[in-house]
Parts: structure tokens; sequence; C-alpha cells
């Protein structure tokens, strides 16, 4: 018998503001910058590129690239993604 496989995107699991919060958590304590752009980018998926440039005030474009394992979003944007999502930094000690 044949095992039958099907893809899985994370970002049709990201349903709730706790999802967002505990996905983007795991990236950050262990992540390179390059999964962490890319963990935004999964978030961005489960809400809609569009809804969430608009809420940014980027355009769709600049999101998607950005937020990519190759991109390579600038603080600035960084920063307006985190914002739009309704969420902050916090920093501690290691």
């Amino acid at each position: 018998m044949t095992l039958k496989t099907y893809p899985l995107d994370p970002a049709e699991l990201i349903q709730t503001p706790e999802d967002v919060v505990h996905f983007l958590e795991a990236s950050f304590e262990d992540g390179t910058s390059a999964e962490i752009a890319q963990s935004l980018g999964t978030v961005a998926r489960s809400k809609g590129y569009a809804t969430l440039a608009r809420a940014a005030g980027l355009s769709r474009q600049t999101l998607r690239q950005s937020l990519t394992e190759d991109g390579n979003p600038s603080l600035d944007t960084f920063l307006k993604v985190v914002r739009a999502l309704g969420l902050k930094l916090a920093v501690q000690a290691a």
C-alpha cells in the first residue's frame, strides 16, 4: 500500500491572534533573520497579503518580496508589519 501525503501550509493553521504569537515566538527563539522573515511571511499569508499590506502602509509587492526566506526586510518594514499585526516587541535578558 502506498502512503499518500499532502503538503502542509502552516498559514492554514494560523487562525487566532494567539496562534500568531506562538508561531512567531518559536521563530524568534532560535531562528535566523531569514527564518524570522519567512515566518512573518507565513503569518502574512494567513491574514492575506493585501489586507496586511494596507494595514502596514506598504505595497503588497513590497510586503511579499520582503517576507520570504530570501527577503531582507528593513527594520522599518519589519516594525510596520509587527504593528499591523497588533503586536509589539519586547527585549529580555537571555
